[in-house]
């Protein structure tokens, strides 16, 4: 299927994820009686809630315009949740995504944290936990929005490591003079390193200062992005030129000169 043609990325303005009392919610669920009972009490928030029953559909419409968050089943007509988790974080590291998945997916719940979701509810849920996990993602999306433009606000906006230069008003990278085509997310971990050289980053530290996640077992999701971000870099395990790994520890970025 033909992707829609939209921007790359999209970062919301902080004054639009704070201080505004309605949230835009999509919610993309095949089961006409679960998409309707999420939406009621998702409309408590209060927000206002657009509803998409498969895949295809509910794609075009995330990335129609900015939301708030996002509610997806992984098991979805025409485009499953898993593929369309991953379109939509190419797009745009900024909107949460609430992934719902059947009780014994467990594989599935891995994966779908490692293509970019935020956080994973099984089915059958309670709508109060439902609730609870969604103003949590829309507190931490607001926090780690203001958190960003207050580091954007004194950061330079061109960092050059050795041969990799990184501009972040352009939100583009070169390695060697050549363009590197990073996702949103990809993009958000290599400006964070490039700011702190040398300086070793605990997977947990990553979550909270890339994703802004506050709990642990997400580790998985840093190490998927570390390795991908490491293969377009050039990078080789045992003589990394810019990612290196610290045993035990974590990772420090320190490019060679």
């Amino acid at each position: 299927m033909p992707l829609p043609t939209q921007p790359r990325t999209s970062h919301r303005p902080v004054a639009d994820m704070i201080g505004r009392a309605e949230r835009c919610i999509l919610v993309i669920e095949d089961e006409r009686d679960i998409a309707e009972l999420i939406a009621l009490h998702l409309t408590d928030l209060p927000a206002r809630v657009t509803l998409a029953s498969d895949g295809p559909s509910g794609l075009v419409l995330a990335l129609q315009q900015p939301w708030d968050a996002i509610v997806l089943d992984i098991r979805l007509p025409g485009l499953n949740g898993l593929d369309l988790c991953r379109e939509v974080r190419a797009r745009t590291a900024d909107v949460p995504i609430l992934m719902l998945t059947a009780r014994s997916g467990e594989l599935d719940r891995v994966l779908g944290l490692e293509l970019g979701a935020d956080d994973y509810l099984t089915k059958p849920f309670s709508v109060l936990e439902l609730q609870a996990r969604v103003k949590a993602l829309l507190r931490r999306a607001a926090v780690t929005a203001a958190r960003t433009a207050d580091a954007m606000a004194q950061a330079p906006v061109r960092i050059e490591q050795g041969p990799l230069v990184v501009d972040r008003t352009q939100r583009r990278v070169w390695l060697l003079g050549a363009e590197l085509v990073l996702t949103p997310r990809e993009f958000d971990l290599l400006w964070h390193f490039v700011q702190h050289p040398g300086r070793v980053f605990t997977r947990t530290e990553l979550l909270a200062d890339v994703w802004g996640l506050g709990h642990d077992g997400y580790d998985h999701t840093v190490n998927s992005h570390i390795n991908r971000l490491r293969s377009k870099l050039g990078d080789e395990r045992a003589d990394a030129a810019f990612i290196h790994t610290v045993w035990g520890v974590g990772y420090r970025f320190e490019a060679a000169a």
